[in-house]
């Protein structure tokens, strides 16, 4: 590569298995990669000479692009807390610059925000995975949201923990597995719902 100073793009390419990302080629060897819209807010063109700043400023920004990217794929296969978004760049080992950058960035253009995956976590296993606000209180405490925003979340899901306990009962007690009592009542004690209610539930689904 050149001397400082001297570093003069001489490519960029669009990426064959990433269309949406450009190769940036400083002195014929790859640098770095830039989104489409990194790529445009950049105005770099071919044949600018770059400083060593000017250089070092492109590589910053090429990993802040890069972790951007990575995220809002991370997102799109399903909504995800900022702590777990923030657990996924550091497996990716970004620094914590980065990382914050990224965070504030996803938060300000609302593709990140714990109050609707809060809500979403909830209607999505009131819908698949029945259990109880307990449980959904102790899953998404695991996902580090914070504490308020579950307990106001819950408080506007308006279902029966009752009533998902007998449909829960219900659905399990036609599987062999859970004919057997004693192994129905602690599959649905490990969904969150105590012993006294599973216990008066039963009672009640017996003596109908």
């Amino acid at each position: 590569m050149a001397v400082a100073g001297q570093n003069r793009i001489s490519a960029i390419k669009q990426q064959v298995k990433r269309s949406d990302r450009y190769s940036i080629f400083i002195d014929g060897d790859y640098v770095c990669s830039l989104s489409e819209g990194a790529l445009l807010e950049s105005s770099l063109r071919i044949g600018q000479e770059l400083s060593k700043d000017e250089l070092y400023a492109l590589k910053d920004q090429a990993q802040a692009d890069k972790a951007y990217d990575r995220t809002i794929q991370l997102i799109a296969r399903r909504p995800r807390s900022e702590w777990e978004v923030q657990q996924y760049l550091k497996r990716k080992s970004y620094d914590e610059e980065v990382i914050q950058q990224t965070t504030e960035r996803l938060v300000e253009k609302g593709y990140l925000d714990d109050v609707s995956f809060a809500q979403s976590w909830i209607q999505n296993r009131r819908l698949l995975k029945p259990r109880s606000k307990r449980k959904l209180r102790q899953e998404l405490l695991q996902k580090r949201v914070p504490e308020q925003i579950i307990t106001d979340c819950l408080a506007y899901d308006e279902t029966d923990d009752k009533e998902v306990l007998r449909q829960l009962i219900e659905q399990k007690r036609s599987q062999t597995r859970y004919k057997d009592r004693q192994k129905l009542m602690q599959y649905l004690s490990g969904q969150g719902f105590s012993y006294g209610d599973i216990k008066k539930v039963l009672e009640e689904i017996e003596a109908d």
